[in-house]
């Protein structure tokens, strides 16, 4: 696409493996600055080396943990004080297990809240008198067809995922007038976590592939990343409050997913 984000900043929370790997690194190809906020710092320091190296931005690595409020208001702070602005917020931080609704306790319920809505939440609160200052503004937020098609055994996970896209699409509505937009991406790609499961599982993958229709798992930085620079550009300025499901197209009939748990 060639700099369309040359003189832009962004975070990605998560930003060191998977998914937000390759949201990063396309988010640097295309000229943005960025911080990646990663619980593992040297997956961090890792990946923002990588950034810098490869495509000459300026990359920033901060060990955060986003289940703690105070560690995502530094997160945005420490952007805006060392990298000047904040254009571009990035979600994408969350995680799942496997466990039958009825066994999951009260505190499963909040983990889940904590580590998928709630940091999301934080974030968004903290970067917004940043981006109404500026006059623009891009949130990114990384949902789940776990939480859109119900899948079994995650409940915590989906309720967490679909919470996020109703605050997301509130977001579209109160912000929209100060130049910010708010969007969704539901992404299917082969993170190592998922690899590692589907390495496990071969049948699982196979019924999975059997439902998607362009017969093949996403890869994050060629399949997601160019979708989150679209919605991090100018070109979708128009463009709020929106679900993009990229998936290759397995949300549309559905895609089976039943891990093993404990009765």
């Amino acid at each position: 696409m060639g700099q369309v984000l040359k003189g832009r900043t962004a975070i990605v929370t998560g930003g060191g493996q998977g998914v937000g790997q390759g949201i990063a690194r396309a988010l640097a190809a295309e000229g943005a600055d960025l911080l990646i906020a990663q619980r593992r710092i040297e997956d961090a320091e890792r990946e923002a080396a990588h950034c810098a190296a490869t495509f000459g931005v300026r990359a920033l690595a901060l060990k955060v943990d986003v289940t703690v409020r105070e560690e995502v208001d530094a997160m945005v702070a420490t952007t805006a004080e060392r990298l000047g602005r904040i254009d571009v917020l990035v979600n994408n931080a969350g995680g799942s297990f496997a466990r039958r609704l009825e066994k999951h306790s009260d505190a499963d319920m909040q983990d889940a809240l904590l580590l998928n809505y709630w940091s999301a939440f934080w974030a968004m609160r903290a970067a917004f008198p940043i981006m109404k200052a500026q006059g623009h503004g891009r949130i990114i937020n990384l949902g789940s067809l776990n939480g859109v098609n119900a899948h079994m055994f995650t409940v915590g996970y989906n309720a967490a995922k679909e919470a996020l896209r109703a605050l997301t699409r509130t977001a579209a509505v109160e912000w929209g007038g100060h130049g910010i937009t708010a969007n969704v991406i539901c992404p299917s790609a082969a993170s190592p976590h998922a690899v590692e499961y589907f390495t496990e599982n071969p049948a699982m993958a196979q019924a999975i592939l059997a439902q998607v229709p362009v017969g093949r798992f996403g890869d994050a930085t060629a399949d997601i990343g160019p979708v989150a620079v679209f919605l991090a550009s100018e070109a979708s300025a128009y463009m709020t409050g929106n679900t993009l499901f990229v998936d290759g197209g397995g949300h549309i009939n559905g895609v089976p997913w039943r891990p093993e748990v404990e009765d």
